[in-house]
């Protein structure tokens, strides 16, 4: 199995888990939503699913991904449901959502277990926090994008973002 890493502050980095590629079926996690209800990945299945991994929204970098993504969605119809998920706790993503009014995203949080992190492959191992990440899944569960940012520090490529999920939603 090769070693799969990301970087932060100049600092190598370990993530957890075998990791996935594109065209694997997206594994079935369970997250937490901001009412501390658990909430199954499998149950937006039947639409396009936009993953956005982040480290925490309380930081400088997540919090600008957030809001535009949260931008970004709102000129996307329903058939397309942008989840952002991280470590952090669900009081946590209520107050940063509500001081943000984010609205086109629905916030979750793999603080638990770390059950997602894991099976995504997504976890940092020396920070317990998610690296940064957008995945593009489709209606049938299969992922048909993949962008795991190299440097934790660093924003995703938004444009490939929205051209794979247009994409998606265009052969749907």
């Amino acid at each position: 199995m090769n070693e799969r890493t990301v970087t932060f502050k100049g600092n190598t980095l370990h993530l957890v888990g075998q990791g996935l590629e594109v065209g694997d079926q997206a594994p079935d996690s369970e997250l937490i939503d901001t009412e501390l209800k658990p909430v199954k990945l499998s149950s937006f299945r039947g639409k396009t699913v936009v993953l956005i991994s982040v480290p925490s929204l309380d930081t400088p970098v997540c919090d600008l991904e957030t809001k535009k993504f949260n931008e970004k969605a709102s000129k996307l119809d329903e058939s397309v449901q942008m989840l952002v998920v991280s470590m952090d706790l669900p009081f946590a993503q209520t107050r940063w959502c509500g001081a943000h009014e984010i609205k086109n995203v629905k916030t979750l949080s793999d603080y638990r277990e770390g059950k997602f992190g894991k099976a995504y492959g997504l976890r940092i191992d020396e920070l317990y926090l998610l690296a940064r990440a957008v995945l593009v899944i489709d209606p049938e569960g299969k992922i048909q994008y993949q962008q795991i940012v190299e440097d934790v520090g660093s924003e995703p490529d938004y444009d490939a973002a929205m051209k794979a999920i247009e994409k998606v939603v265009a052969v749907v």
